[in-house]
């Protein structure tokens, strides 16, 4: 009986070992899946960046900090590659402020792939230029703010709302009942405001006419020929020519572009779909 256990004693230390740390040994061969062998990325500094933004806007963190690692880093030209079609005012503000702000220290394009519309396109105004797919959708320069009316539905199974408020429109929106005259004044009071300012932003930023907003404005959604004409892009073109004009803006004679995460990449698809399906049950302020 010795003698065997001598015999498979190395085995056995070997089972046991991997035994105790599986878990270890695991997470090394993930890491080394996930990361593989050093790349020319990580021999090189990254001097280019690619930064998406995709599906409705509704938060505006990892964007930001995404904005935030460019601006710190040794990277010399940003190209936003946009597929959006808007969302909540204040993100989409926050993303344009954001932009201005790295507009201002290194070169910045915007690419519209498919959708930038209404939040998207007020994101991308402070670009160094704008560039859009010839089979792209520009525009929709507008305000909306929408809410659900469930009161139907709640005495159809019973319910009832009950409530104590101070101010006369603390319930201002609410979906529990129709809006009284005065709400939906006030609300539009609001909209409208937002509106112009939007107008504004987009005016200023473009070296476009205010007074003839009516062409570019009022919620129309362009074809990318239609944009240029009216002054909301600079240029019809592919992701191949964006490409090459950041290269350009940002004098960079061997471009190395910043590769994502590949965790990052499916963290960012999953929230950003969950998101939008959440938030696109409640009501709010949008730039849709």
């Amino acid at each position: 009986m010795n003698f065997f256990k001598k015999l498979f004693s190395p085995i056995t230390a070997i089972l046991g070992f991997i035994q105790n740390y599986f878990k270890s040994l695991l997470f090394l061969v993930i890491l080394f899946l996930i990361f593989g062998l050093p790349s020319g990325e990580k021999m090189h500094k990254p001097n280019l960046m690619k930064i998406e933004l995709n599906g409705p806007i509704f938060d505006s963190a990892n964007f930001l900090q995404e904005l935030k690692m460019a601006e710190e880093s040794n990277i010399k030209g940003v190209l936003m590659v946009v597929n959006s079609p808007g969302g909540a005012v204040a993100p989409s503000i926050e993303i344009a402020l954001a932009i201005k702000r790295l507009q201002e220290k290194k070169p910045v394009i915007s690419y519209a792939a498919g959708i930038m519309a209404s939040g998207s396109y007020y994101a991308s105004i402070y670009s160094d230029k704008i560039i859009a797919n010839p089979g792209a959708m520009i525009g929709s320069i507008g305000v909306l703010f929408q809410s659900p009316n469930f009161k139907e539905l709640a005495d159809k199974i019973g319910i009832k709302e009950q409530s104590i408020q101070a101010g006369k429109f603390k319930q201002i929106g609410t979906p529990t009942r129709e809006w009284l005259d005065y709400e939906r004044q006030e609300l539009e009071t609001m909209v409208n405001d937002t509106y112009d300012m939007f107008v504004t932003d987009v005016a200023n930023a473009r070296n476009l006419d205010i007074n003839k907003s009516h062409t570019y404005a009022d919620a129309h959604v362009f074809t990318a020929r239609m944009a240029k004409d009216v002054g909301l892009i600079d240029e019809v073109g592919s992701i191949f020519s964006a490409t090459k004009e950041i290269e350009k803006l940002s004098k960079v004679t061997d471009p190395v572009w910043k590769k994502k995460d590949k965790i990052d990449k499916i963290m960012d698809k999953l929230i950003s779909k969950s998101t939008s399906q959440v938030f696109s049950y409640f009501y709010g302020l949008k730039a849709y």
